[in-house]
């Protein structure tokens, strides 16, 4: 039997994404099925985010896109979350400057009112030290106190689509 094809021709596709988008999941289940504290995933998934992002800059991806803190996540157990705020501190303290002398910009994108007044200002400082990268090589957009699903998940490529609409 002969299958002939409805494609007339199949559109080019580039040989890097514009956008990649990484939703931060089971960095606790990874660390628990190896008998490590669930905070030790969490700690290995930022290590884990920055090579990504840093792989993603070198090959010209445009967008990358990080669901790192539903709402769901303040459900969590207090000491993880504390963990989690902790971290994000750290990794906002540490990864700026970094982000910066390499032309990426941040945006931190959701609801960060939640976050105490410590976590906002290193957002607002982070923000504002990439913001001359808006022709950027790489944007990282953080998405946080979003719901999850797809509806997030349509939110942001509607997001992008209207920066690249911009353009």
């Amino acid at each position: 039997m002969t299958y002939t094809s409805s494609t007339v021709r199949v559109p080019d596709v580039a040989a890097v994404p514009r956008h990649v988008a990484i939703i931060m999941d089971g960095n606790g289940r990874w660390a628990t099925e190896r008998r490590l504290p669930r905070v030790a995933g969490h700690t290995r998934g930022v290590d884990a985010v920055r090579a990504t992002v840093e792989s993603c800059a070198r090959r010209g991806v445009e967008f990358v896109t990080l669901f790192a803190f539903s709402s769901e996540n303040w459900r969590r157990p207090t000491d993880e979350v504390s963990f989690l705020m902790r971290l994000f501190v750290t990794a906002l303290e540490r990864e700026i400057g970094k982000l910066h002398a390499n032309g990426i910009r941040l945006r931190v994108v959701g609801d960060v009112s939640m976050f105490d007044d410590r976590i906002r200002a290193l957002i607002q400082r982070a923000e504002t030290k990439t913001a001359p990268h808006a022709d950027h090589r790489c944007e990282l957009r953080r998405t946080v106190g979003h719901h999850g699903g797809d509806e997030e998940a349509h939110r942001a490529v509607a997001r992008t689509r209207r920066s690249r609409a911009r353009r």
